[in-house]
């Protein structure tokens, strides 16, 4: 005999006395595998949760502050860590409980309040069954993209609103608007729980014990957020921050009115230098984000990987060409612009799209953007400072509609993973982009709404903005009593 055969051999007897012991033992044949923490995934999740705090500071941070003159500075800089800490506050003691618990379909609940029943054994489910990460790590992680969305918002009021105005719009506004949109769009019972409950369904054995199997499928399925029970989708939030964000830069843009001076004086960037850092570190940090949303260092992270490459230096160029044409010169700031565009359409369709899908949607970002914060904006003379809106909620709303899209298999796409069957489900263009402009619907009318009644709270109690003539003098020293530049 072989070495081979005894091998094969070995093996054969082996399996005989596994089968053996469920037999014998019947409570092994029911015990369910035990899922465990992907190391690999858990690793690829920490350092994606660490680049997208690098995001905000300092990449958002530094993004804005060049963008504005040098006496509100460090205001600027001031007013997105300030909306940093308090959101990490927060959302450890409440915001992950009403963002990530059932409770109905339009917020979570208190299970999780101060991260009751959190441990380092607790675990989070990804998008493939049997695979979880670490709980903390979701945590930490959903943590940051609840940090960056209220700080794209002061870049809209730059400049112009007191400190104490943005120290209490911050909290009420992640409250109210962002925690509420986040568990409509992202909230789900998960994989695991879909998976078993369809397993229970094959399983049953007669008519009575099927139904019982199909209503205990139907409540797990309808265990989730208002948005999703649609079946819009959104793989890293292009609804749940850029829209949402968008559209609450524009309310307060409205509301807090006018910088002094503009559309009379001459309000440019004090350092394209810093806007240039604080972008390449925003596209660097977004590989954490839209990669990172795939819970997973496989599946679809490297398709949300390639699609942030592309789609940027897509948005870039539609941008910084068509304003070539149409101005006589390419500008740093307009390919810095189109570079986030891109970013910002790109985000919901990361992990859905085709590479070349993603191509043709920053494509036609850069240049939609573009109109916006310059034929829109001039058209109708809010000062949305830093555009906010227009490339922000302009550039998600291009994003979440092409998703729907792009998604299509026949374009190169994913398709839909249907937990049920275990299989992508049948591409419908109609169903999926009339889901995706619910979506898109609802995110403007909660967060412009909430945003506006917020800005209002926030105005009778303290006011929003500073006296004229601390604004002329610069909310650098008037707000913090320092200077971004002493010479």
């Amino acid at each position: 005999m072989t070495l081979k055969t005894l091998v094969r051999a070995g093996r054969t007897g082996l399996a005989a006395l596994a089968v053996a012991a469920l037999f014998l033992d019947p409570a092994l044949a029911q015990t369910a595998p035990k899922i465990v923490v992907n190391r690999g995934d858990n690793a690829w999740m920490l350092t994606a949760t660490v680049l997208v705090l690098l995001m905000t500071i300092p990449g958002l941070a530094l993004f804005y502050s060049g963008q504005v003159r040098p006496k509100n500075a460090l205001s600027v800089l001031t007013h997105v860590l300030y909306t940093a800490c308090i959101v990490i506050l927060i959302w450890v003691i409440y915001g992950y409980s009403l963002t990530f618990t059932g409770s109905s379909e339009w917020i979570g609940g208190f299970g999780r309040v101060f991260l009751k029943g959190v441990t380092s054994d607790s675990k989070a489910a990804t998008f493939t069954t049997g695979v979880n990460i670490s709980e903390y790590v979701y945590i930490c992680f959903q943590m940051t993209f609840a940090v960056i969305t209220p700080a794209l918002i002061v870049g809209a009021f730059a400049e112009r609103m007191k400190f104490a105005a943005v120290a209490l719009f911050i909290p009420l506004w992640v409250t109210l608007v962002y925690f509420p949109i986040a568990h409509m769009v992202w909230y789900w019972a998960g994989p695991d729980e879909i998976n078993a409950a369809a397993k229970a369904v094959a399983a049953a054995t007669d008519e009575a014990a099927k139904k019982v199997a199909l209503a205990k499928l139907a409540e797990v399925k309808a265990d989730a957020g208002k948005i999703m029970i649609w079946g819009a989708i959104d793989f890293a939030g292009g609804t749940v921050v850029h829209i949402n964000a968008g559209i609450a830069g524009l309310v307060g843009a409205l509301m807090v009115g006018k910088r002094i001076g503009f559309g009379r004086d001459l309000m440019p960037p004090h350092s394209l230098v810093m806007t240039m850092i604080g972008t390449s570190l925003l596209w660097v940090g977004w590989f954490g984000f839209n990669a990172g949303s795939s819970l997973e260092a496989l599946g679809s992270a490297p398709l949300a990987m390639i699609n942030s490459f592309v789609a940027t230096a897509a948005a870039a160029m539609s941008w910084m060409f068509a304003e070539w044409i149409v101005k006589g010169k390419p500008s740093l700031l307009g390919a810095l612009s189109g570079c986030i565009a891109g970013l910002v359409a790109v985000t919901p369709a990361s992990g859905y799209a085709g590479p070349m899908g993603a191509l043709v949607l920053g494509l036609i970002a850069g240049v939609v953007c573009l109109y916006f914060v310059t034929t829109i904006k001039n058209m109708y003379g809010y000062d949305d400072a830093l555009d906010v809106f227009g490339v922000h909620c302009i550039g998600g709303i291009v994003g979440a509609i092409g998703t729907g899209i792009l998604v299509a298999p026949a374009l190169g796409g994913t398709g839909i993973m249907d937990y049920v069957t275990g299989k992508v489900d049948e591409y419908s263009f109609w169903t999926q982009v009339f889901a995706q402009f619910k979506a898109v619907l609802m995110t403007l009318a909660w967060s412009g709404i909430g945003s506006f009644i917020i800005f209002k709270v926030v105005d009778l109690t303290i006011g929003l903005r500073p006296a004229v003539d601390q604004e002329r003098e610069g909310l650098d020293l008037t707000d913090h009593g320092e200077r971004a530049y002493n010479t």
